[in-house]
């Protein structure tokens, strides 16, 4: 399990940015961001202050187009997965997330049937 934490602050122009924290003291982070198991190899890491490091990449061309993409920011050593930034494009992105839509509006009314049920079997 990683101790390093990393939190996204923005994706800007094909560019991703994050903060690295929890990092030991005197040691620099060794993370990678990896797309199709290959890895990104702008990743940029550098000292921020009070004990987090600026991490920043460009999204590569290669990960834009239909379907979902998916890149992982891991770290390097472990491989344990830190932080992930999913593309959806094309129109597998209508059907994705239409699926995602019917699947709330399923969960929404089982929610629903269960708690009518538990308001009448405690009333």
């Amino acid at each position: 399990m990683s101790i390093l934490k990393v939190t996204r602050t923005r994706l800007n122009n094909g560019r991703y940015e994050g903060v690295i924290s929890d990092v030991p003291e005197g040691i620099r982070p060794g993370v990678a961001a990896r797309f199709r198991d290959k890895s990104i190899e702008d990743l940029s890491i550098s000292p921020a202050g009070d004990g987090t490091w600026r991490l920043t990449f460009d999204v590569p061309l290669s990960a834009i187009g239909d379907g979902v993409q998916t890149i992982t920011i891991v770290e390097a050593n472990t491989g344990d997965v830190l932080d992930s930034l999913a593309i959806i494009a094309g129109d597998t992105a209508d059907e994705t997330i239409q699926a995602e839509l019917a699947l709330l509006r399923e969960e929404l009314d089982l929610l629903k049937r269960a708690f009518r049920r538990h308001c009448v079997e405690t009333a």
